[in-house]
Protein backbone atom coordinates (compact mmCIF):
# COMPACT_ATOMS: atom_id res chain seq x y z
CA UNK A 1 0.00 0.00 0.00
CA UNK A 2 1.66 3.64 -0.66
CA UNK A 3 -0.38 5.77 1.75
CA UNK A 4 0.37 8.87 -0.69
CA UNK A 5 -2.14 7.10 -3.49
CA UNK A 6 -4.17 4.33 -1.59
CA UNK A 7 -6.54 4.38 0.99
CA UNK A 8 -7.63 1.09 3.55
CA UNK A 9 -10.06 -0.08 5.82
CA UNK A 10 -10.18 -3.45 7.92
CA UNK A 11 -12.63 -5.18 9.58
CA UNK A 12 -13.48 -8.40 10.83
CA UNK A 13 -16.67 -10.08 10.19
CA UNK A 14 -18.51 -12.57 12.26
CA UNK A 15 -19.15 -14.98 9.54
CA UNK A 16 -17.32 -17.67 7.61
CA UNK A 17 -15.43 -16.75 4.15
CA UNK A 18 -17.59 -18.46 2.22
CA UNK A 19 -20.44 -16.33 3.80
CA UNK A 20 -18.96 -12.88 2.86
CA UNK A 21 -17.81 -13.83 -1.01
CA UNK A 22 -21.18 -15.01 -1.40
CA UNK A 23 -22.71 -11.71 -0.12
CA UNK A 24 -20.15 -10.00 -2.84
CA UNK A 25 -20.56 -12.29 -5.97
CA UNK A 26 -24.73 -12.95 -5.88
CA UNK A 27 -26.29 -9.92 -7.23
CA UNK A 28 -29.76 -10.38 -5.07
CA UNK A 29 -27.14 -10.46 -1.66
CA UNK A 30 -24.94 -7.58 -3.24
CA UNK A 31 -28.39 -5.49 -3.43
CA UNK A 32 -28.67 -5.94 0.40
CA UNK A 33 -25.43 -4.25 1.66
CA UNK A 34 -23.60 -2.17 -1.63
CA UNK A 35 -25.61 0.68 -0.72
CA UNK A 36 -24.87 3.19 2.33
CA UNK A 37 -28.51 2.88 3.52
CA UNK A 38 -31.42 4.17 3.45
CA UNK A 39 -30.55 4.49 -0.54
CA UNK A 40 -31.44 1.34 -2.21
CA UNK A 41 -29.12 -1.01 -4.91
CA UNK A 42 -30.01 -2.75 -8.29
CA UNK A 43 -27.86 -5.22 -9.56
CA UNK A 44 -27.94 -4.89 -13.25
CA UNK A 45 -24.64 -7.01 -14.40
CA UNK A 46 -22.41 -9.17 -11.78
CA UNK A 47 -19.96 -11.10 -14.06
CA UNK A 48 -17.63 -11.83 -11.26
CA UNK A 49 -14.85 -13.30 -13.59
CA UNK A 50 -11.50 -11.21 -14.76
CA UNK A 51 -12.96 -9.17 -17.79
CA UNK A 52 -16.38 -9.36 -16.13
CA UNK A 53 -18.92 -6.52 -15.55
CA UNK A 54 -19.97 -4.90 -12.46
CA UNK A 55 -22.91 -2.70 -12.79
CA UNK A 56 -25.00 -1.28 -10.36
CA UNK A 57 -27.51 1.98 -10.22
CA UNK A 58 -28.79 3.47 -6.72
CA UNK A 59 -32.02 5.22 -5.80
CA UNK A 60 -32.77 7.58 -2.84
CA UNK A 61 -36.84 6.94 -2.74
CA UNK A 62 -36.50 3.21 -3.98
CA UNK A 63 -38.07 4.48 -7.45
CA UNK A 64 -35.84 6.12 -9.14
CA UNK A 65 -32.19 4.61 -10.10
CA UNK A 66 -29.41 6.73 -11.33
CA UNK A 67 -25.96 4.89 -12.39
CA UNK A 68 -23.60 4.14 -9.07
CA UNK A 69 -20.73 1.74 -10.53
CA UNK A 70 -19.92 1.09 -14.22
CA UNK A 71 -16.72 -1.49 -13.64
CA UNK A 72 -14.70 -4.59 -14.26
CA UNK A 73 -13.93 -7.24 -12.71
CA UNK A 74 -9.76 -7.72 -13.04
CA UNK A 75 -8.96 -10.73 -10.31
CA UNK A 76 -11.39 -12.99 -9.30
CA UNK A 77 -9.55 -15.72 -6.62
CA UNK A 78 -12.20 -17.39 -4.95
CA UNK A 79 -12.93 -17.01 -1.19
CA UNK A 80 -9.67 -14.92 -1.44
CA UNK A 81 -9.39 -11.63 -3.21
CA UNK A 82 -11.92 -9.26 -5.66
CA UNK A 83 -10.01 -6.49 -7.64
CA UNK A 84 -12.37 -4.56 -9.82
CA UNK A 85 -11.80 -0.51 -11.33
CA UNK A 86 -13.66 1.56 -12.82
CA UNK A 87 -11.14 3.42 -14.76
CA UNK A 88 -12.30 0.75 -17.59
CA UNK A 89 -16.61 0.74 -17.93
CA UNK A 90 -18.33 -2.23 -18.45
CA UNK A 91 -18.05 -2.37 -22.13
CA UNK A 92 -14.30 -1.93 -21.84
CA UNK A 93 -13.67 1.08 -22.94
CA UNK A 94 -11.79 3.80 -20.88
CA UNK A 95 -13.73 5.77 -18.50
CA UNK A 96 -13.34 9.15 -16.37
CA UNK A 97 -15.92 7.64 -13.52
CA UNK A 98 -17.15 10.64 -10.98
CA UNK A 99 -16.30 11.11 -8.06
CA UNK A 100 -12.59 9.49 -9.01
CA UNK A 101 -11.39 6.70 -10.77
CA UNK A 102 -9.85 3.56 -8.53
CA UNK A 103 -8.76 0.33 -8.21
CA UNK A 104 -10.41 -1.69 -5.01
CA UNK A 105 -8.65 -4.70 -4.00
CA UNK A 106 -11.03 -6.67 -1.70
CA UNK A 107 -9.32 -9.42 0.36
CA UNK A 108 -10.43 -11.86 2.74
CA UNK A 109 -8.63 -14.37 5.15
CA UNK A 110 -9.58 -16.60 7.94
CA UNK A 111 -10.13 -15.20 11.31
CA UNK A 112 -10.68 -16.92 14.79
CA UNK A 113 -13.74 -14.78 15.05
CA UNK A 114 -15.06 -15.31 11.37
CA UNK A 115 -13.28 -13.05 8.36
CA UNK A 116 -10.58 -10.78 8.30
CA UNK A 117 -11.92 -8.18 5.15
CA UNK A 118 -9.58 -5.93 3.93
CA UNK A 119 -10.15 -3.09 1.36
CA UNK A 120 -7.33 -1.16 -0.60
CA UNK A 121 -8.81 1.26 -2.69
CA UNK A 122 -6.07 2.55 -4.94
CA UNK A 123 -5.78 6.13 -6.15
CA UNK A 124 -4.01 7.59 -9.84
CA UNK A 125 -2.65 10.57 -8.06
CA UNK A 126 -2.24 12.16 -4.85
CA UNK A 127 -5.11 14.87 -5.67
CA UNK A 128 -7.61 11.93 -6.62
CA UNK A 129 -6.90 10.07 -3.03
CA UNK A 130 -7.55 13.31 -1.01
CA UNK A 131 -10.60 14.12 -3.10
CA UNK A 132 -12.05 10.43 -2.45
CA UNK A 133 -10.66 10.84 1.33
CA UNK A 134 -12.42 14.49 1.79
CA UNK A 135 -15.57 13.04 -0.34
CA UNK A 136 -16.33 10.40 2.87
CA UNK A 137 -14.09 7.67 1.71
CA UNK A 138 -14.57 6.40 5.25
CA UNK A 139 -17.47 6.66 6.53
CA UNK A 140 -19.56 5.71 2.77
CA UNK A 141 -16.82 2.22 2.65
CA UNK A 142 -16.95 1.95 6.31
CA UNK A 143 -20.50 1.84 6.40
CA UNK A 144 -21.07 -0.33 3.33
CA UNK A 145 -18.09 -2.71 5.03
CA UNK A 146 -20.87 -2.14 8.45
CA UNK A 147 -23.49 -3.45 6.48
CA UNK A 148 -21.76 -6.31 4.79
CA UNK A 149 -20.93 -7.95 8.03
CA UNK A 150 -24.74 -7.15 9.30
CA UNK A 151 -25.94 -8.92 6.41
CA UNK A 152 -23.47 -11.69 6.64
CA UNK A 153 -23.61 -12.17 9.93
CA UNK A 154 -27.59 -12.81 9.66
CA UNK A 155 -26.85 -15.25 7.07
CA UNK A 156 -25.46 -17.74 9.12
CA UNK A 157 -27.76 -20.19 10.32
CA UNK A 158 -29.24 -20.77 14.02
Amino acid sequence: MNPDLDLALERVIRAPRGVVWNAWTDPARLEKWWIPAPAVCRVDRLDVRPGGAFVTRMSEDGTEFVPQVDAIFLVVDELERIVFTNAIDSAWRPADPVPVPMTAEIMLSDHPEGTDYRIVVRHGDPEARARHEKLGFAEGWGTVAGQLAGFAESEIPA
